[in-house]
């Protein structure tokens, strides 16, 4: 860990430092601290430099007496407000890809794609220093929202992180040498057009993680996966999150909830000319015609895009972000930038 996500996560709060705000109807904001400005509500004015130095979990107060309690973000907290390029995968998702694909200290990870950075900022902090992060992207304005919120959560750029523009399935073999990657983590729309390139690329043993979103897409690439002969049975799943009212005898699930996001599906490679046991059981429904195959192409089941005015403003947001943070991060140990109420 740098010292500038030490700082990022800890201590008094810092000039460029993103804090949450909880108003009294338990509305939360997030800002970023810059001398001389003010957090702006129907209900009064909230100085920046009446946060700066203050201690995390502190409740400040605005120009007519409203109270905030003020915290850092957790990095589930980011990820949900932080500037989008591409939809993110949900921290519920994001948990159980580290739980399923057993990313660990220190694992070579490839990912694909990096959308706007979510799962990205997990991996990063799962793999730790001593890991490395091999991200690959298509589209360049998503890589470049997604740089810009890593580079504002940690206040850097990751040394262990490298984002590649292009097709995985082009990229990969150029990228990472045959049998040196522990974890493939696939977030895209039809991640079977790259399970040659994966293949290659996968230490034995090491685990397949594609993250899809029909059940179009996850018959596809279970039957595609299967189809390799080079794993062993993919696994398929999803996760569903019910929060709870608890207050006093007054105990009840909440009204909502977040249901369906994504399933997601693992396989482990398997050594080289080793064949798979065929597993007994009743017959079933696995052949699919061409008619079905079309129906599962890319074209046919369709990619939201975002239109390129919202686009060039979340890049600003983004950059904007990474430039305060770094700022932060060059100017960390100084003590200015503590002031006005360091202690």
């Amino acid at each position: 860990m740098s010292d500038n996500q030490v700082i990022q996560n800890s201590g008094p709060f810092r000039i460029g430092d993103r804090v949450q705000l909880t108003g009294p109807k338990n509305k939360l904001n997030t800002i970023t601290l810059e001398p001389g400005k003010g957090f702006h509500t129907h209900r009064g004015i909230l100085a920046h430099d009446d946060v700066i130095g203050v201690p995390d979990g502190s409740v400040v107060t605005n120009n007519v007496g409203v109270e905030h309690l003020a915290l850092r973000p957790l990095l589930n907290d980011f990820v949900m407000s932080m500037p989008r390029g591409a939809a993110i995968i949900y921290p519920k998702d994001a948990a159980q890809i580290i739980a399923q694909a057993d990313i660990f200290p220190g694992a070579t990870v490839v990912e694909a794609g990096v959308g706007s950075g979510a799962l990205s900022l997990w991996l990063l902090r799962a793999i730790g220093p001593a890991g490395r992060l091999a991200s690959f992207e298509r589209r360049s304005e998503f890589a470049d929202v997604a740089r810009d919120n890593i580079a504002t959560f940690l206040g850097s750029d990751p040394a262990n992180w490298s984002i590649t523009l292009g097709d995985l399935a082009d990229t990969l073999p150029d990228t990472m040498p045959a049998q040196s990657v522990d974890r493939v983590v696939l977030d895209m729309l039809a991640p079977w057009e790259c399970l040659g390139s994966v293949s290659d690329a996968l230490k034995p043993g090491g685990v397949l993680l594609c993250y899809v979103a029909t059940v179009t897409q996850l018959s596809r690439v279970a039957e595609a996966i299967r189809a390799t002969a080079f794993y062993t049975n993919p696994d398929s799943n999803e996760t569903m999150v019910r929060g709870w009212h608890v207050e006093g005898l007054a105990v009840r699930p909440d009204h909502r909830m977040i249901g369906h996001t994504g399933f997601l599906i693992t396989a482990r490679r398997l050594a080289p000319d080793t064949i798979l046991p065929e597993l007994k059981r009743r017959p079933s429904k696995t052949d699919f015609s061409d008619a079905d195959v079309e129906a599962w192409t890319p074209g046919a089941l369709g990619e939201r895009s975002v239109s390129s005015k919202v686009m060039r403003k979340r890049v600003r947001m983004a950059e904007t972000g990474a430039a305060i943070s770094k700022a932060r991060g060059l100017d960390a140990g100084e003590p200015d930038d503590l002031a006005p109420n360091a202690r």
